[in-house]
C-alpha cells in the first residue's frame, strides 16, 4: 500500500506550495536503487567507478558515507532522506561488489563502430577513428589550414593533422582539474586567419578552494600561445567543483557567447542578474560589453548576460541559416532542455523545471509560469546532454539544419529534427558508443565527435 504525504507550506495565508510524494511501503532492491538514482551520473553499468581516483574513498564505511550524507560541493545529493539505512547498506555493498572483478575493458562497448557501413533512418555512413590516446576531450575546432585543435580537461591543448598526429601546445593555462572543472571548450575568432585569436574556457583558480568559468583569449603561433589575456571571469568564485557550464560560440556580428552553470547554487544565482552564475553571456572578442545588451544600465546586474535562468549550459550552437543561438542545458533528474537564446529572456531555472532531485524529491510542482520561456524541447529522463552542432553544406543532405545532441548517460548522438524552429522527431545515433562530450562540423564539411575515457575522437564519413 502506497501513502502519499501532501506538505503544505504556509506563509502568512497563503499557500506558496503543495508537493505531494509517494513513500515506499517496501524497500526496492539495491540494483533497482541503483538504476533510479545513481546510474544518471555513474553510469549505467558502474561505469565512473571504474579506474578511477576515489576523491572521497572507497572503504565501505566511506563509500556509505557519501551516499548517506552526499558530498555538497560536487553536487552529489544526500540520500539520508531517500532511502532507509538497511537500503543505504545494500547499495553501498552493491558498487563495491560490482567493482571487484571489473576493469575498465569490461565496460567498453564490444561493437567495433568503425567496422561496416551504419544505416539510420536517413543517412548511412562509415564511422572513422581519428585520434586515439586521449583521457577526456572536451572542446575541438578546425584551424583553416584543417589542423583539430583538441582540448583535454585534464589541462593539455593539442593540435592534430594526419602526417605528424597529435602535438601538445604549450602556454595554456593552469586549470583546477577537480570535479567538473578543467580544460574545455576551443573556439577560433572569425577572422583567424587575419588574427591568429583563439579562445579557451576554463576553470580558474581563486583564493582558497574557489574557482570559477573564465575565458582566455591568445594568438596561436606554430605550436605555442602568445599574448594570452583573460577576458572574462564569471563571479562570484565559488568552492563548489560543478556546473561551470563552459560552452563558446561566435554569431554572424562578431559576439562571443559563453555558457555559464548555476555552480550548483540554484536558488541564489541563476534567477539574480546580480550574478554571472546561470546565465548565458554576451561579449565583444576582446572581452568588452555591446551597448545594446539587456541589462547593460542596470548599476547592479552584470552587463555581459544576455539571458538567466538556466542550469548547466554545456551546449551552444549558430543555425546555420538563421544566425541564431541555440543552447542545451542539463536538467537534474530529468528535465533537460535545447532552448532557442532570446535576448533579456528568462528560462526559469528553478523555478519552473521539467525535473525533479536527484535523490527522488521535489523542488517545484511548476513546469509553466508567465514571463519563463519553455524549452523548445526537454528530455525526461535526462541524457545528460554535451556538445551540439548544427548539420550544414551538403554532405549529408538529409540531415541538414537537424541540430546533433551528445548524450554523456546514454552514450549516443540525439539527431534532433526541426521544421523552422520548433522540433518535429528525434532520433538515436550510435547507440552506448561512449560518453560523447563534443559534436563539431568540421571546415571542409564532416562531423567530428569525442568521447570520453579513453578518449577517442572519430568522423562521420557519409556514404550515399
Amino acid at each position: 500500500m502506497k501513502k502519499t504525504i501532501v506538505i503544505l507550506a504556509l506563509i502568512g495565508l497563503s499557500v506558496v506550495a503543495v508537493l505531494s510524494f509517494t513513500k515506499k511501503s517496501s524497500e526496492a532492491s539495491p540494483a533497482e536503487n541503483y538504476e533510479k538514482y545513481c546510474a544518471g551520473c555513474h553510469g549505467e553499468r558502474l561505469e565512473s567507478f571504474v579506474n578511477r581516483k576515489w576523491l572521497y574513498g572507497n572503504s565501505w564505511r566511506e563509500v556509505r558515507a557519501s551516499i548517506k550524507d552526499g558530498i555538497v560541493e560536487d553536487g552529489m545529493p544526500a540520500y539520508d532522506t531517500t532511502f532507509s539505512n538497511s537500503e543505504i547498506d545494500e547499495l553501498t555493498s552493491y558498487i563495491l561488489r560490482g567493482l571487484e572483478n571489473f576493469t575498465a575493458g569490461d565496460f567498453n562497448e564490444k561493437r567495433d563502430w568503425t567496422e561496416g557501413l551504419i544505416q539510420t533512418e536517413e543517412q548511412s555512413f562509415r564511422l572513422e577513428e581519428v585520434i586515439s590516446g586521449l583521457r577526456s576531450p572536451w572542446g575541438m575546432t578546425f584551424l583553416p589550414n584543417g589542423d583539430m585543435l583538441v582540448t583535454d580537461k585534464f589541462g593539455t591543448l593539442y593540435r592534430h593533422n594526419q602526417k605528424e598526429g597529435l602535438q601538445e601546445i604549450k602556454g595554456t593555462p593552469e586549470v583546477v582539474s577537480r570535479g567538473q572543472g578543467g580544460l574545455m571548450d576551443v573556439e577560433l575568432h572569425p577572422d583567424f586567419e587575419k588574427n591568429n585569436w583563439i579562445y579557451l574556457t576554463y576553470s580558474k583558480k581563486g583564493n582558497g578552494n574557489t574557482a570559477t568559468t573564465a575565458v582566455l583569449r591568445a594568438q596561436l603561433q606554430g605550436n605555442q600561445l602568445k599574448k594570452s589575456e583573460i577576458i572574462f571571469e564569471a563571479l562570484p568564485y565559488l568552492s563548489t567543483r560543478h556546473h561551470y557550464g563552459s560552452r563558446l560560440e561566435f554569431d554572424r556580428d562578431g559576439y562571443l557567447y559563453v555558457s555559464v552553470g548555476d555552480r550548483g547554487r540554484r536558488n541564489e544565482n541563476p534567477q539574480s542578474i546580480n550574478n554571472f552564475c546561470g546565465k548565458i553571456h554576451r561579449i565583444h572578442d576582446d572581452g568588452s560589453i555591446p551597448k545594446d545588451n539587456p541589462f547593460v544600465n542596470d548599476k547592479k546586474a552584470a552587463g555581459s548576460i544576455y539571458s538567466y535562468g538556466h542550469r548547466n549550459p554545456q551546449g551552444l550552437a549558430m543555425h546555420p541559416e538563421t544566425g541564431r543561438i541555440w543552447e542545451h542545458e542539463h536538467g537534474p533528474r530529468g528535465g533537460d532542455e535545447l532552448n532557442l537564446i532570446q535576448k533579456g529572456e528568462n528560462f526559469g531555472w528553478p523555478v519552473i523545471s521539467y525535473g525533479i532531485n536527484y535523490n527522488g524529491t521535489i523542488f517545484t510542482d511548476e513546469t509553466v509560469k508567465e514571463g519563463m520561456l519553455q524549452p523548445k524541447k526537454y528530455w525526461v529522463p535526462s541524457i545528460a546532454p554535451c556538445g551540439m552542432t548544427f548539420v550544414s553544406g551538403d554532405r549529408y543532405p538529409n540531415w541538414k539544419n537537424d541540430v546533433l545532441v551528445g548524450s554523456l548517460r546514454f552514450q549516443y548522438i540525439a539527431r534532433v529534427q526541426l521544421d523552422g524552429e520548433e522540433v518535429v522527431a528525434e532520433e538515436p545515433i550510435l547507440k552506448n558508443i561512449g560518453r560523447i562530450r563534443d559534436i563539431q562540423m568540421s571546415r571542409d564539411g564532416y562531423i567530428y565527435f569525442s568521447v570520453e575515457e579513453p578518449g577517442v575522437v572519430y568522423k562521420i564519413v557519409p556514404v550515399k
